[in-house]
């Protein structure tokens, strides 16, 4: 009765970004963009949105209210993916083993959401879990619809950048050296000036001259968050270019060594001023540009 998997793929509209980091981080809010499919969800064990925590789910499939335990298993962030083993419930008294994994990806114009299900069954005369898929497909556009309806919300979109130079000395150079910068970005941002408080310190405020979609701009930012043990530092825009379109706009950099891999991941968090305005994909690719610049001038040193 060894180890099967199934997969469905469904096409959304909404940002990739968002849908995963609502089942990373925010599961317990599932239920509330679910009213057909996904009752409730509660936490058991551990803090939501961290591996090994424990959750209770109720809800409604094949025509039945049913309950599921699952542990998070897994976040591969390079994979964008999260994963859910069961451990109690109904999928239990069919199924030896059952793990669920939701994997989004952006292919073109594409946001794909990709669901795989790897199962065990009890005994031969067991069904393959296809109305399950269904089941998670349908979940999946009603979340979708109501992104779509509050397109105007907080959004998130992330790129992840691989170098060759040291990820500590990188991370250190935005976190007490920021005005350092410029000597390393030549085509990309050439200023970068102190206006309130203590370079390296949370609550300073910087002043940033840049180049971007073919035009100089400018910011002030705010050093929000500097997190050792997440290796992160966070600025929000105070004033500038970007806040002519976005309500908000938060820019978090992280460091991570995988292995032989140094990984830097930006993520932007923004709200647009209105719909016409367009997500910052060239601000994600602004970004690795300056990443690679730095890298490029590290690996020289």
């Amino acid at each position: 009765m060894g180890l099967s998997s199934k997969t469905i793929q469904i096409k959304i509209k909404s940002s990739c970004d968002v849908f995963l980091e609502l089942w990373k981080a925010n599961p317990h809010q599932v239920p509330t963009l679910t009213p057909t499919t996904i009752q409730n969800c509660q936490s058991h064990e551990g803090e939501v949105g961290t591996v090994g925590s424990v959750l209770f789910w109720n809800y409604f499939h094949d025509g039945k209210d049913r309950v599921i335990k699952t542990l998070t298993q897994e976040f591969d962030e390079a994979k964008k993916s999260v994963t859910f083993k069961a451990l109690e419930g109904d999928l239990l008294e069919l199924y030896k083993t059952f793990v669920t994994h939701v994997h989004v990806d952006t292919d073109g114009s594409n946001n794909l959401v990709t669901w795989t299900v790897e199962y065990e069954k009890l005994s031969p005369n067991v069904p393959d879990p296809d109305t399950l898929l269904e089941f998670y497909k349908k979940v999946t556009k009603e979340i979708e619809t109501h992104h779509l309806h509050n397109d105007m919300g907080l959004s998130s979109k992330t790129i992840q950048v691989k170098i060759k130079s040291s990820c500590d000395v990188f991370l250190q150079l935005w976190k007490t050296n920021p005005c350092q910068v410029p000597t390393l970005t030549p085509t990309t941002i050439q200023n970068c000036q102190i206006r309130e408080g203590e370079v390296g310190t949370i609550g300073s405020i910087l002043f940033w001259n840049y180049f971007h979609d073919g035009k100089d701009r400018v910011i002030k930012t705010l050093t929000q968050e500097l997190d050792e043990a997440k290796k992160l530092v966070t600025f929000k825009a105070l004033e500038g270019d970007l806040l002519e379109l976005y309500k908000t706009f938060v820019t978090h950099v992280q460091v991570d060594a995988d292995g032989s891999n140094n990984l830097v991941t930006w993520t932007v968090e923004y709200e647009k001023l209105n719909p016409n305005v367009p997500d910052p994909d060239t601000l994600l690719e602004f970004y690795k540009e300056v990443t690679k610049d730095i890298e490029t001038h590290q690996l020289r040193n």
